[in-house]
């Protein structure tokens, strides 16, 4: 059996199911975010090793029978609804985040990507920037910082050509609407209110010319590049995400024997199964690696490219499986 954790409206389960369930391969798809409100988990430990038990409302799943589990999106233990607002809601929430994470590291199985907590790991970057640097990658020049006056100092040093980006893609709320920080260049307005840096780091980097921007999907050993034409408008010239779907004209890139080895080497020394890398094809012709993302988006580029990303995840999952019973 095949576990998928991810929540109900994920697009990129929908995309995989279908090819699973042609197989004949018995799957079963949970969202995390319904315990310990609507399922129950049991762990025992025998003879050195736990077997976990999830009864959910409509099944009841024996550890020992899964053999792959894949980790999509997720959501976090939210307690009960009688719970909520009682006062203890930040509490059921902690220990069952405490407790999924010891079920997921304990969890005999093949993961896809990899566990939760090499995910976060590998999220990092400062940890996939300096591996990117290992395996041979043009890296920008990188600074990582809540100090303001490191602003004035980039400055100089790349003649007033960087750019300030997020550690993190974090959505917030301001005036009840939902943002989120881009990829900015840096301009002389932004220096004059520099101060606010220091209420959260972000990473500076100096500005790197694009010819187009490459989004690089690694599964296990298969490699899918899409080209993104991100320079032809002004609001995705910084961020490729930025109105995407509207303003950029993707395309699939040959990409050169060497970079393609190093892009599968990258994933698999940081344990995954699977990587997003975000790299810039310059003017030149030289590829400038600026970060991975271990559990990356890749649905929208099966939309916009022939690059069948999605069967090659299913390939992944369904390696050694047997046939067995499909749920109607």
């Amino acid at each position: 059996m095949i576990l998928i954790l991810s929540a109900k409206d994920d697009m990129g389960v929908n995309l995989v199911l279908p090819k699973l369930l042609e197989r004949g391969i018995e799957v079963y798809w949970w969202d995390p975010g319904d315990y310990p409100g609507s399922a129950r988990i049991t762990s025992r430990l025998d003879g050195g090793a736990w077997r976990h038990t999830l009864v959910t409302e409509d099944a009841e799943i024996d550890s020992a029978d899964v053999s792959a589990v894949w980790v999509r999106r997720p959501q976090h233990p939210r307690p009960p609804a009688g719970v909520a607002g009682a006062g203890y809601e930040h509490l059921v929430s902690a220990i069952g985040r405490m407790l999924m994470e010891g079920w997921e590291e304990t969890f005999a199985a093949r993961w896809f990507p990899a566990r939760l907590n090499a995910l976060r790991r590998t999220q990092n970057k400062l940890v996939n920037l300096a591996a990117g640097a290992r395996y041979g990658f043009t890296v920008p020049r990188t600074t990582v910082t809540n100090d303001p006056g490191e602003l004035a100092g980039m400055w100089e040093a790349t003649e007033g050509r960087f750019i300030a980006k997020e550690v993190e893609l974090v959505p917030y709320d301001l005036d009840g609407e939902e943002h989120a920080f881009y990829t900015t260049t840096v301009t002389r307005r932004h220096l004059t209110s520099r101060h606010r840096l220091a209420h959260c780091p972000v990473i500076l980097q100096p500005r790197i010319d694009k010819a187009v921007e490459l989004r690089i999907t690694v599964v296990g050993d298969q490699v899918f590049t899409a080209e993104m034409h991100s320079q032809a408008s002004r609001m995705t010239r910084d961020d490729f995400r930025h109105y995407e779907g509207n303003f950029t004209t993707y395309a699939v890139h040959d990409l050169p024997e060497d970079v393609r080895r190093r892009c599968v080497e990258l994933v698999g020394s940081l344990g995954l199964a699977f990587g997003c890398l975000d790299v810039i094809l310059t003017p030149e012709g030289e590829y400038v690696y600026l970060e991975l993302n271990p559990n990356g988006q890749w649905g929208w580029l099966e939309e916009f490219t022939d690059l069948r990303i999605s069967d090659a995840v299913a390939d992944w999952l369904a390696a050694g499986e047997r046939p067995g019973k499909v749920p109607a």
